[in-house]
């Protein structure tokens, strides 16, 4: 019963939030990591780009400590980030308000190898994400862009690790000019 009231004052307070943000089309906003690590977004029309992954796929992740979907994708990520760490970044921001002290503990006990932001310090990002993607509380939420910051899946769930793996290929190829593809939208729902 707690959990549904947070939720559902989460979900008011992003919904006041996102009626006020800014019609920019291109806003800016700094981020700050779990580790410190400081991080420059650029929020535009049709994605997202951040000055320490430019040129890299970007998998945005919404998540908590205290969902077991989210829980599964962790030690996938692990993974991935391992295995592509020259062309993927990934960016997890924890949205069930986990403690700080609590978070980097848990962050710590799962190997986790990849940027992580609190809830608190990736508001404004949520609010984009909300405001572009239709975020609406749900997690674990995917949101993957491709190396020039454009969205190309929005994804609410679990995505298989496999899934995942040939995406970030493909990108990769297409990146390289194996392929083409024109992306001038955020793309639906999968």
């Amino acid at each position: 019963m707690i959990r549904k009231i947070l939720a559902i004052a989460v979900l008011l307070f992003f919904s006041i939030q996102t009626m006020y943000a800014a019609e920019d089309t291109n806003n800016t906003t700094t981020i700050k990591t779990l580790k410190g690590k400081t991080l420059q977004a650029t929020m535009g029309e049709n994605g997202l780009t951040i000055d320490k992954y430019k040129g890299k796929i970007l998998f945005l992740e919404f998540w908590g400590t205290q969902c077991p979907p989210c829980l599964i994708s962790i030690p996938h990520y692990v993974q991935l980030q391992e295995k592509y760490k020259d062309d993927l970044a990934i960016l997890a921001i924890e949205v069930q308000a986990t403690p700080r002290e609590a978070l980097k503990k848990f962050v710590a006990t799962k190997k986790m190898n990849y940027d992580i932001v609190e809830y608190n310090d990736g508001m404004v990002l949520t609010q984009f994400i909300t405001q572009k993607a239709g975020w609406r509380g749900e997690i674990p939420y995917l949101v993957i862009f491709d190396q020039k910051g454009e969205a190309q899946l929005v994804q609410p769930g679990l995505v298989a690790k496999e899934t995942l793996e040939i995406m970030i290929k493909n990108m990769i190829n297409e990146y390289k000019g194996k392929k083409k593809k024109d992306s001038k939208q955020w793309p639906p729902f999968a």
